[in-house]
């Protein structure tokens, strides 16, 4: 199979299961509606896929939930960045630690910081930025949990030897 071809269904089968998943598992904490399953989809992609096609994904769940209006303008920040450090991390490290650590620190962090100005500026929200920060960690930390037992449960099985199939042998187990 082709990598384009490879890449561009996966990131699309990710995308549908992030706009159906962050619309049943989602709650509220604080100021925050919170969606660990797109932290989950976040791990996976970025370490399936790579930083690029993680924050494509993250973009496109982000405007397909607000479109359908299950979703903020928060996950923007937080989910884009989050997935787009998880693949990184992942690429540098070449552990699924790495994809766990990016994303808990793309979004639980760097995604709360950056959201917490959109927040006040469109959504009128008068808290205080240690409001954001822990309900964006909280999600995060419970989606990666799941994405990394997820992926260390079929990582010898399934996806090794299909990153062999596509010419990525060089990605090593967590």
């Amino acid at each position: 199979m082709n990598k384009r071809v490879y890449y561009l269904s996966l990131t699309s089968v990710l995308v549908a299961l992030g706009v159906i998943g962050g619309s049943l598992f989602e709650f509220t904490i604080g100021v925050a509606k919170v969606a660990p399953m797109q932290h989950l989809i976040n791990v996976v992609s970025g370490a399936l896929l790579g930083p690029w096609w993680a924050l494509t994904q993250a973009f496109l769940t982000s405007l397909i939930r607000n479109l359908l209006g299950t979703g903020t303008i928060l996950a923007f920040p937080g989910s884009m960045i989050g997935a787009f450090c998880s693949g990184l991390l992942f690429r540098y490290t070449k552990k699924l630690i790495g994809a766990i650590f990016g994303e808990l620190i793309g979004t639980g962090i760097i995604g709360a910081f950056v959201a917490y100005p959109i927040a006040a500026w469109l959504l009128g929200a008068k808290g205080a930025l240690w409001l954001f920060v822990p309900s964006f960690f909280l999600s995060s930390l419970v989606g990666c949990i799941v994405g990394y037992i997820l992926l260390k449960s079929i990582w010898s099985t399934v996806i090794q030897p299909q990153m062999a199939r596509l010419g990525k042998s060089d990605r090593k187990d967590a």
